[in-house]
């Protein structure tokens, strides 16, 4: 029973993880529509393309065990965070683009040390406990990017740049992975899922709070301004908006 909760909550993991990947086809969109990346960030996408890769590569058998839902989600991210990147580096100015590609050279470094380490210089509970650490470490990050709309949030009393359904999927993605990582009893998995159920938690909180008050608060400054941690002005936000609070649904 347990090994059929567990694979159970693993494909339910899969679908909440794979709608957080595909939210910023909205923001794409308008990329692709403009021919430009106006004030959208491209550092987010490479990073999140970091964390897949590491979670993907340690959700493989000869890594960790009973992980391999792990992979299959974030080598199916992995694929769509470097279509965003590649889409943001053909349309960023050039300045941006060389900042990006940059970055993105550091990501597959980082990666590739770390798999050739575990891969050549590493064996069994060493392996595991480095590509696990790592992964934990870049998941963490990923799951903490919509903070500075907490914060704004809170600020402004208002809900208007915090849609319903990104906070909805952010706490049933983290949940399903963190009770995934109990079963599984793979602390590498359920601690940092753990903090995104918490995080998604915060949120439903949050918007449960101000749920009434979606307009007409204090304007936010640039950096405030946030989809998925992804800076924009208040024009693009409020467009991004009115074409509806499902977001990326």
């Amino acid at each position: 029973m347990e090994n059929i909760a567990h694979f159970l909550f693993g494909i339910f993991g899969n679908a909440t993880a794979l709608f957080l990947f595909l939210a910023p086809l909205i923001t794409f969109k308008r990329i692709i529509s403009h021919k430009s990346t106006e004030q959208f960030s491209g550092i987010p996408y490479v990073m999140t393309l970091l964390n897949c890769l590491l979670s993907a590569w340690y959700g493989l058998p000869f890594v960790s065990p009973n992980n391999i839902l792990v992979s299959t989600i974030n080598g199916t991210g992995a694929v769509i965070e470097l279509i965003y990147v590649m889409i943001f580096i053909i349309y960023a100015p050039r300045k941006e683009k060389g900042k990006i590609l940059g970055l993105l050279a550091f990501v597959l470094g980082v990666f590739s040390a770390v798999a050739l380490v575990s891969l050549f210089a590493l064996h069994g509970k060493s392996r595991k406990l480095l590509c696990g650490l790592a992964a934990s470490i870049f998941s963490i990050i990923m799951y903490a990017s919509p903070l500075s709309i907490m914060r704004t949030v809170i600020r402004t009393k208002s809900v208007e740049f915090m849609p319903f359904f990104l906070s909805l999927f952010v706490f049933l993605c983290g949940t399903s992975w963190f009770v995934f990582g109990l079963l599984g009893r793979d602390p590498f998995v359920f601690v940092s899922n753990g903090f995104g159920c918490g995080l998604g938690a915060m949120q439903l909180l949050l918007y449960f709070i101000y749920r009434d008050n979606k307009g007409g608060a204090k304007k936010p400054t640039r950096e405030e301004s946030v989809e998925m941690g992804f800076p924009k002005t208040h024009h693009q936000e409020k467009q991004s908006t009115a074409n509806g609070a499902h977001h990326g649904c």
